[in-house]
């Protein structure tokens, strides 16, 4: 009988015991991730380069022209470099330019850094007024995903502003988030847990688009391998894409945004 009493007891300590550890796991886990979290706010990130040009025209003098729009977060103003030229409208601007179509590319952006899906209805409408664009690339999701905003929300509103866009007979290309497990900016477990916000942020931005009549490119699929291999890819705050890491982007983003260019050039 005092045996099964003692057994009995040892039981109830050990389960205390790990319950008391995994609660311990728990708060120095959530300690963990706020130290990091804290730490990552107070470090100095690139900010838009103010003497940058947020228009630009691109291409032989005659060619058959090409309005490309760019909507977004600090991504479609190219934050993270000094040159139009190495920002991602840029570089799909060049390549545009100098690719079989030849096409002369009139190049804008209306985004604005820091920005969430919530705030592209604003930007929707700033790039509709005045000419209509042929082709607008929206590059939107690191906010939602640093954010931990929920992933059905943010896509709801990208995909109220693709069908905007069509409406105004706007061809649409989303880059959805990209992989945020490879930015240096923030130290693990917080990275691990960025990287599977985005992830889901991307998914549900891609059903979103393509429910919307939008075109998807998953920018963490095609380029998240290099980003994660080559720290050379990001700038200076190790969050945004340095000039090579535009060009990593805008090579994977061509094909769509060619093809939609195409559309455009039929009608």
């Amino acid at each position: 009988m005092s045996g099964q009493i003692s057994s009995g007891r040892l039981a109830a300590r050990l389960g205390r015991a790990a319950a008391l550890s995994m609660v311990a796991g728990t708060v120095g886990g959530a300690a963990l991730l706020a130290g990091e979290a804290i730490a990552a706010r107070s470090r100095r990130y690139a900010q838009p380069e103010l003497g940058l040009a947020l228009r630009a025209t691109i291409g032989r003098p005659g060619a058959q022209p090409l309005r490309l729009v760019l909507l977004g977060d600090s991504s479609a103003l190219g934050v993270g470099v000094e040159r139009l030229a190495d920002t991602i409208g840029g570089q799909l601007a060049h390549l545009l330019a100098e690719g079989p179509t030849g096409r002369q590319v009139h190049l804008s952006s209306v985004g604005v850094s820091g920005s969430r899906s919530a705030d592209l209805a604003t930007q929707v409408a700033r790039a509709l007024l005045g000419e209509r664009p042929d082709v607008a690339l929206i590059l939107i999701g690191a906010n939602d995903a640093t954010g931990l905003r929920r992933p059905a929300e943010a896509a709801a509103y990208l995909g109220s502003a693709v069908r905007r866009l069509r409406e105004a007979r706007v061809e649409v290309v989303v880059g959805t988030c990209p992989d945020l497990g490879a930015v240096r900016a923030i130290a693990p477990p917080l990275r691990q847990v960025v990287g599977w916000s985005g992830r889901r942020i991307a998914y549900a931005q891609t059903v979103a688009t393509l429910e919307a009549g939008g075109t998807v490119v998953d920018l963490a699929t095609e380029t998240g391998p290099v980003f994660r291999a080559d720290a050379g890819t990001l700038c200076h705050d190790s969050f945004h894409p340095s000039a090579d890491g535009y060009r990593v982007w805008a090579h994977a983003l061509l094909p769509a945004v060619a093809a939609a260019a195409a559309v455009t050039a039929r009608h």
